[in-house]
């Protein structure tokens, strides 16, 4: 097979691809068990919902830390290198709880778990931005697009499958989850190494201030690039209403522990589906507009949740809401890839996972506060309607993001 070829429909023939993205899913699916798991066994030696929160914490505040760090070593080494490190690394922290759990190590506590939970967020700062910059390392342009879609088919694929195996093994016995967890970890890391290594590092002269900055300004620079990551983030941040999901199945659709996991469930299948579809018919015109229209359609959908009572319905909503936003995250995977350098990718997507992580994170606090203070519905629809205002203002802010026609910009002469 020819790597570089131009058809959409050699994508299925590109074995690196497959390769990618078989460790993408098990990359997804194995932090999905280690989230159920490390989740379940702190809330049952704390009983707190304040460590549970920690742990989300402690997960996320090394993305933050590390921002400028991570994106400077993936542009400077072997991106597949790092990967298959930080996917080892994950495998020992399952095989420490592994051990633990099994009686032959340290026993698991609080602070063990805590622990895990920065080690497991320390190697996710890394590998998130570096395994998005790996795409365009063995994918032609051409394919690209396509290629942004069925990785991220992998993802929902994993978010929805995994967190419910986690469960039913850990109902068997921790060890039994944590045995599964590292050797998909491991398997993962044997595949990324695998890949072919056709990376375009970075000046390898002495790291200074200027070389960490560099994916800011260059962002900064592009306002079509800094436009789309900005409207991810203000568009989950206010429309996000995920954290509020248990009040939902309780108290306004009362349905029980079931339900709430199929409304968990529910975006994920609606993303995937629309990565299937986006798989054979990517989107290759008028591309600015049909990001911004995917992102008012997510603000309807989680309008249209907030207001129903019926629970068919609401399932619905949810699906329309994952499958919209599926078509703005390709979009803006797509063109931002393709119009950054490879030298820079790793800074540019270090900040891109930044903005989406925050966007999720502060999403669920915003979502929670808002809630409590005008009651849930309200919180819902407000943030719906404040993701359809964030759509007109960005588009007023943004006027050559919303007018964009291609993936990439058309070069004259």
């Amino acid at each position: 097979m020819n790597l570089h070829s131009d058809s959409p429909s050699s994508l299925r023939h590109c074995r690196p691809f497959w390769r990618f993205w078989l460790a993408r899913l098990l990359l997804t699916g194995g932090f999905q068990i280690m989230g159920v798991a490390v989740g379940w066994q702190v809330y049952s030696l704390t009983g707190s919902t304040l460590d549970l929160g920690l742990v989300g914490l402690l997960q996320f505040l090394p993305r933050i830390l590390l921002v400028l760090v991570t994106g400077t070593v993936a542009d400077r080494y072997p991106r597949r290198v790092i990967v298959s490190i930080s996917m080892a690394l994950q495998a020992v922290a399952a095989l420490l709880l592994l051990a633990g759990s099994a009686g032959v190590g340290p026993a698991v506590s609080r602070e063990l778990l805590f622990l895990v939970s920065v080690l497991i967020g320390t190697c996710r700062a890394f590998d998130m931005p570096t395994m998005q910059s790996l795409l365009p390392n063995i994918v032609p342009p051409a394919l690209l697009p396509s290629a942004v879609a069925a990785a991220a088919s992998a993802n929902e694929v994993a978010t929805i499958v995994a967190p419910a195996l986690g469960g039913l093994l850990f109902a068997v016995g921790a060890p039994f989850t944590y045995g599964l967890d590292a050797l998909m970890f491991l398997a993962g890391a044997l595949l990324v190494l695998g890949l072919p290594a056709q990376q375009r590092l970075a000046d390898s002269r002495r790291v200074t201030l200027d070389s960490l900055l560099a994916g800011v300004r260059f962002i900064r620079s592009r306002p079509d690039i800094f436009g789309a990551i900005s409207l991810d983030l203000f568009a989950v941040l206010l429309g996000g209403a995920t954290a509020l999901l248990p009040v939902f199945a309780a108290d306004i659709l009362h349905t029980g522990a079931w339900g709430l996991g199929l409304l968990r469930a529910a975006p994920a299948v609606g993303a995937l589906a629309m990565s299937a579809w986006l798989l054979r018919n990517p989107v290759e015109r008028k591309v600015g507009r049909t990001m911004f229209a995917a992102v008012a359609v997510f603000g309807l959908a989680t309008i249209a949740f907030g207001l129903s009572t019926h629970f068919g319905l609401s399932l619905l909503a949810l699906m329309v809401l994952g499958a919209s936003d599926i078509i703005s995250v390709v979009i803006r995977g797509t063109f931002v890839q393709l119009e950054t350098p490879d030298e820079m990718r790793g800074r540019v997507n270090a900040v891109n996972s930044l903005f989406i992580g925050a966007s999720n994170q502060l999403g669920e606090f915003e979502s929670g506060v808002t809630a409590s203070l005008f009651g849930t519905v309200p919180a819902v629809v407000a943030g719906g309607a404040g993701t359809l205002l964030v759509v007109k203002l960005w588009m007023r802010w943004f006027p050559s993001l919303a007018q964009r026609d291609h993936m990439q910009e058309q070069k004259h002469g």
